[in-house]
């Protein structure tokens, strides 16, 4: 469904957003998707990556055709503790631009971080399904790397609040402290209120 009047059905486009960027703990996963919605109108429960499950989120990835392109791109804490993420949010928008060739980039939000050529529409990822469905990549993408760091490291159940500052993960930090996936450079709030 054209949720998003302007654009034809068959106009190819690339969606943007990205999973991870508000996170204490873990990468940061820019993903951008090219293709029309003719390409995508087989795919159920498009949405934005928030509002569906997580077994709805991992059913469209892996249903995800040949016609349609996507890039995604990591930075993990050490990477944002020594660019910034804004200046991550950048290099991984011109990364997107460089790799996945378009007309059009439409990108989740109200900021292209100077980076020229992109549209940005908020709440994009309830609006455009191909803003939707970078927005579903991006966040299995981070999805998978939670459970693999909960391996490495249990003790801050990184499985159940995937990196967020949620006050359960606050109470593990002033616990253990910061672990090598912890985010330095932000600054959080371990006084309880």
């Amino acid at each position: 469904m054209n949720l998003f009047q302007y654009i034809d059905n068959d106009e190819v486009i690339c969606g943007i957003d990205e999973a991870g960027r508000g996170c204490v703990a873990g990468s940061l996963f820019i993903c951008g998707v090219k293709c029309s919605l003719n390409d995508i109108s087989n795919i159920k429960n498009i949405n934005d990556s928030k509002k569906i499950s997580r077994i709805q989120r991992d059913n469209i990835v892996n249903s995800i055709n040949k016609n349609i392109k996507y890039y995604v791109i990591k930075f993990s804490a050490y990477d944002i503790d020594n660019n910034g993420i804004s200046k991550c949010m950048k290099l991984g928008l011109l990364e997107i631009i460089s790799k996945l060739d378009s007309k059009r980039y439409l990108f989740d939000g109200n900021t292209s971080f100077g980076v020229g050529g992109i549209d940005c529409i908020i709440k994009g990822d309830s609006k455009i399904p191909q803003i939707s469905l970078a927005s579903i990549i991006a966040k299995s993408f981070k999805d998978k790397e939670s459970d693999e760091l909960h391996i490495q490291y249990p003790y801050y159940h990184l499985d159940k609040h995937k990196g967020y500052a949620t006050k359960t993960h606050k109470e593990l930090i002033k616990l253990y402290g910061l672990s090598p996936i912890h985010r330095k450079s932000f600054k959080i709030n371990l006084t309880s209120k």
